[in-house]
């Protein structure tokens, strides 16, 4: 046999070989690209309703006429030379000059068109500048106010999610082995307690943590004045940050625990993990293998509502510790209907929960196997 026959007659096993691998990858990335298609998709529509509901289907560009109106007449008023001037042209310099401030941004253009075009500015953050809102170094640039603020609230609740999905998994998994003991007892008595949201519980930790023992700040980011040293500032800010992830901590660990023990519960009873102990496997392998991985899934979905909910209750939490980050930007931008500032903190936190969605989606996919990913149904 030649070598040109060889190779034709192996080519096709080649193929064959390194096919399975190929179409499984096309099918990873067509399942990601549509997850992503439809986050985005979500996100766009819910920009496109904050920017209608933000400008009140236009009664804030009302507004803004107004209060252009008002800022030309009392500019007109310290001109002297305004005086020598007859009422008529008095009354035409002041429309004129509205005029020109209204072209300047883009007043004049009906607003079921310029949402569309306020709905492309936002979803690039090419919001220009805020109305009352600045930044730490004095900016107005609303792009420059919001990524001030991102890092804050990324500290704040990364900090607090990696702690409770570590600390709830562990503790959910040891009272799984000690079901109806005395600890069991005090976490499902306790599990009402998550009804109450962080900020509720933040309250007290002040009073008590910050008011009355003085240990620990009322709130904020850092001392007053920051420190010089980066390991102090650093030591500063995890002080900071204790009051804040403690009520977050506390309004969510013991529902948590008591969610996830359940589920703990439902899957060591099935006939696989009797087996498991039947062929003598350690009660660490049998929990690694048997109950903990099938669990992933169920405790996935539970985790990706809380963060959810956790972040829609970012606004009042970061009032109340007076934590510099998106949450109380975006409720001293309500508090001033500062638009540009709304929509685009709006639009962070459509990203944010996008991107979480997103992940926690692709994370599901990998570890539940009842997920088919592409066509034909076949695993990553």
């Amino acid at each position: 046999m030649t070598s040109i026959e060889y190779q034709r007659s192996t080519a096709p096993a080649t193929e064959r070989a390194r096919r399975p691998w190929v179409d499984t990858l096309v099918r990873i990335f067509r399942y990601a690209g549509v997850r992503l298609i439809g986050s985005l998709f979500a996100v766009v529509i819910g920009v496109y309703l904050t920017v209608l509901i933000a400008n009140m289907g236009g009664y804030v560009d009302d507004i803004r006429r107004g209060q252009i109106r008002e800022a030309v007449v009392l500019s007109m008023m310290s001109n002297p030379e305004i005086g020598r001037l007859s009422s008529e042209e008095y009354q035409a310099l002041i429309e004129k000059q509205v005029e020109v401030e209204e072209r300047r941004l883009g007043l004049h253009i009906p607003f079921p068109i310029r949402s569309f075009r306020y709905l492309w500015n936002a979803l690039t953050l090419n919001l220009g500048y805020a109305e009352q809102l600045t930044s730490d170094s004095g900016s107005k640039l609303v792009r420059l106010i919001i990524l001030e603020r991102l890092p804050a609230t990324l500290v704040l609740f990364a900090t607090a999610y990696i702690l409770l999905f570590i600390l709830a998994i562990s503790a959910a998994l040891f009272l799984s082995r000690r079901y109806g003991s005395f600890l069991d007892k005090v976490v499902v008595a306790l599990t009402p307690s998550s009804a109450a949201p962080g900020w509720f519980y933040g309250i007290f930790l002040i009073l008590i943590f910050a008011s009355a023992l003085k240990i620990l700040p009322f709130g904020g980011l850092v001392d007053a004045p920051p420190p010089e040293s980066r390991i102090a500032y650093f030591l500063s800010v995890c002080k900071h940050l204790v009051l804040p992830t403690a009520a977050i901590f506390i309004s969510s660990i013991f529902l948590t625990i008591y969610s996830w023990r359940t589920f703990f519960l439902i899957y060591s009873s099935e006939d696989y993990v009797e087996m498991a102990k039947a062929k003598g496997l350690s009660s660490s392998q049998i929990e690694r293998r048997y109950v903990l991985r099938p669990t992933l899934p169920t405790i996935i979905t539970s985790f990706a509502l809380m963060l959810i909910g956790l972040w829609t209750g970012a606004i009042v939490l970061e009032t109340v510790f007076n934590w510099p980050g998106l949450g109380r930007l975006l409720y001293q931008a309500i508090g001033m209907h500062d638009t540009p500032v709304i929509v685009g903190s709006t639009v962070i936190y459509a990203y944010l929960l996008a991107v979480t969605v997103f992940l926690l989606d692709i994370i599901y996919a990998l570890v539940d196997p009842r997920v088919k990913v592409g066509a034909g149904g076949a695993r990553p």
